[in-house]
């Protein structure tokens, strides 16, 4: 490898993950597969194009033009790593140059009259696919260009016998604009789906990293719980072992305070793991708790965030006896605590979380009493980077966060996976845009499960939820 080389793949950023997934990198592997590809093509068409159908062509010309594009490729697998990634501006260059080099090779095969001008859009696909929007534009600009100039520039197609081929004026002014309109209409398609996989595949992953992270909390606090059980013997010991050193030097008082200090600072640790493990214990209640149980740990952590949480179980109709038992899993917990949040950012005063169940389902109902769901937005909740245009009242609000519609994204998820169906809809109608405190006016968030084996509900163990297991 040059110098050279070595100092622009020294000097190219390494691509992280979310770097990848926003597509600002491209494997040049990729690239020089689909050059090789268009350069076999090329040839194809002219051979065929002699024999078969005798027609002349500049083979001077037209070999000068394919072998820059092998040469580009020769230099390409020769000079840089096979696994380099090109960074927008030298992926930008490596279009530009395939979209150029096949403009050169149909000026010299009869401009517009050449049927493979529609190859054209290839590079511009590309472009929307694997780059911005920014190098889309820049590709499919020249492209255009491209397409313009060889219309009035190129070479005529003759056959051996001397017959020029040309079309009527009017069919290639249609042909022109067809590749013009298939630029601008691939290349915005393309890149507006392209666009959403790669929003989807940001919004999984940061949805995955939030799981991951609730998975974590939880194995934590068994860890936890079992150092805290582990650590109880030999604490009590030293706190029997400093409570005879404290009887026995009555006579040395320097002495007994420190072990008395001893059995104080032996407390304080029985104390600090304690508390630590109130969260890790390993006993039933991590596989399965009661439904209200599971609400009240998911808002647990908003309840002390200047807002009312009121969680009620709202028909009067719900034996407690026959409360469902649901399993405490990760994704049920994030995905209820997000909703939470969202109703706790927007509130005026009062989130209401009603739980209701009957013999065929499990309903959830979060109510604020804040300004509700913009109309417009209702039915593209759950759909991750939500943008709009927000108005000066919600400019001063919620700062700390970017308002996306992620969260929403990830509770949707996490909850969906879990068999969960989920609604969105207002407290009034019509949307008023002003909050009703300590009115159910606001936004409301509904999750279903239905009580089924797909669903999180889990059978009760006989006599209760189970008895405690040891750890080791």
């Amino acid at each position: 490898m040059s110098d050279s080389a070595q100092g622009l793949i020294e000097h190219q950023p390494t691509p992280t993950a979310p770097d990848i997934l926003r597509g600002r990198w491209v494997r040049l592997r990729t690239l020089v597969a689909l050059r090789w590809a268009a350069v076999f093509g090329q040839i194809a068409a002219i051979i065929v194009s002699i024999t078969l159908f005798s027609l002349e062509i500049n083979i001077g010309l037209a070999a000068v033009a394919i072998g820059l594009a092998v040469i580009a490729n020769l230099v390409s697998i020769t000079v840089f790593p096979k696994n380099a990634r090109l960074n927008e501006r030298n992926a930008i260059a490596m279009l530009l140059f395939d979209t150029l080099q096949l403009a050169f090779m149909v000026f010299l095969t009869g401009g517009l009259h050449n049927p493979f001008m529609v190859l054209i859009v290839a590079p511009v696909t590309v472009a929307a696919t694997a780059l911005s929007t920014r190098a889309t534009v820049i590709v499919g600009s020249v492209a255009i260009a491209a397409t313009t100039a060889v219309a009035d520039f190129n070479i005529p197609l003759h056959t051996q016998g001397g017959e020029t081929l040309v079309m009527p004026d009017v069919f290639v002014f249609g042909i022109w604009v067809a590749v013009v309109t298939s630029i601008g209409f691939l290349g915005l398609y393309t890149r507006r789906i392209s666009s959403e996989l790669q929003s989807m595949s940001e919004a999984l992953l940061a949805t995955q990293m939030a799981l991951s992270r609730e998975q974590k909390l939880t194995d934590l606090g068994g860890v936890v719980a079992a150092a805290a059980h582990e650590l109880g013997t030999p604490l009590a010991t030293i706190k029997l072992v400093a409570s005879e050193l404290v009887d026995e030097l009555d006579a040395n008082a320097d002495l007994r305070d420190d072990a008395t200090l001893i059995g104080q600072q032996a407390d304080r640790c029985r104390d600090i793991l304690q508390s630590m493990g109130r969260a890790g214990k390993d006993d039933m209640l991590m596989k399965s708790v009661p439904l209200v149980t599971l609400v009240e740990e998911a808002a647990e952590p908003h309840a002390n965030r200047g807002k009312t949480l009121e969680i009620a179980v709202v028909s009067k109709l719900n034996d407690p006896s026959d409360e469902p038992i649901v399993a405490r899993r990760p994704e049920v917990i994030h995905g209820l605590r997000n909703l939470i949040q969202n109703a706790v950012d927007y509130a005026a005063t009062t989130v209401w979380i009603e739980i209701d169940w009957t013999p065929d389902d499990i309903k959830l109902r979060i109510i604020d009493d804040g300004r509700g769901y913009p109309p417009q937005l209702i039915g593209w909740i759950g759909d991750p980077f939500i943008r709009g245009r927000k108005s000066q009242q919600d400019k001063g609000q919620r700062r700390e966060y970017k308002g996306m519609g992620l969260g929403l994204f990830i509770a949707k998820t996490l909850l969906e996976r879990t068999g969960a169906t989920l609604s969105f809809a207002n407290g009034t109608e019509p949307y008023t845009g002003r909050p009703h405190p300590r009115e159910k006016s606001g936004a409301i968030a509904q999750v279903l499960w239905l009580r089924d084996d797909d669903g999180i509900e889990q059978a009760p163990a006989k006599g209760g939820l189970g008895e405690n297991l040891l750890f080791g």
